[in-house]
């Protein structure tokens, strides 16, 4: 479980950073509007900004500050596959109840799958996943939607 658990860190965590940091178009208008809201200018701006050097610099550290946004969709398909094939048909990935792996995982597909980005393409690449559709869906109904109403 520990293998696939730094499997979503090292990959799905690091894409959603290097997206929304590393790529300008996403940075200009999603990242540093959102990061700054709480603050006033001039220090918006400066705590945006200083945000996407930080993570700009994490990825340069860990080797993927030359990489391409299409490298990086395709490190999140290759996770995805992974993820899938471990999933399979079961309702959970490891035991008849969720662990902190599904913990994990459903908070990263579901955060990719309902942040606004300025293209779709990484929620496109993990729908391309039916069985982890279906298992953020099932997570999500079992534990988040009001059964009172």
């Amino acid at each position: 479980m520990k293998a696939y658990m730094e499997l979503v860190n090292n990959m799905l965590l690091t894409a959603e950073l290097y997206i929304q940091w590393c790529d300008d178009a996403t940075a200009a208008e999603i990242s540093r509007p959102r990061y700054s809201s709480p603050y006033s200018w001039p220090l918006s701006n400066v705590l945006a900004y200083q945000k996407q050097w930080e993570v700009r610099r994490k990825m340069n550290a860990i080797g993927w500050g030359g990489k391409t946004l299409e490298q990086v969709y395709d490190d999140v398909t290759q996770c995805c596959q992974a993820l899938s094939q471990r999933l399979g048909t079961q309702p959970y990935f490891f035991n008849k109840q969720p662990t902190e792996l599904d913990a994990l995982v459903f908070g990263h597909l579901f955060t990719i799958l309902t942040t606004r980005l300025t293209s779709t393409e990484l929620a496109e690449r993990i729908k391309s996943c039916s069985n982890l559709l279906s298992f953020c869906r099932r997570i999500e109904q079992t534990y988040f939607e009001d059964k009172s109403s």
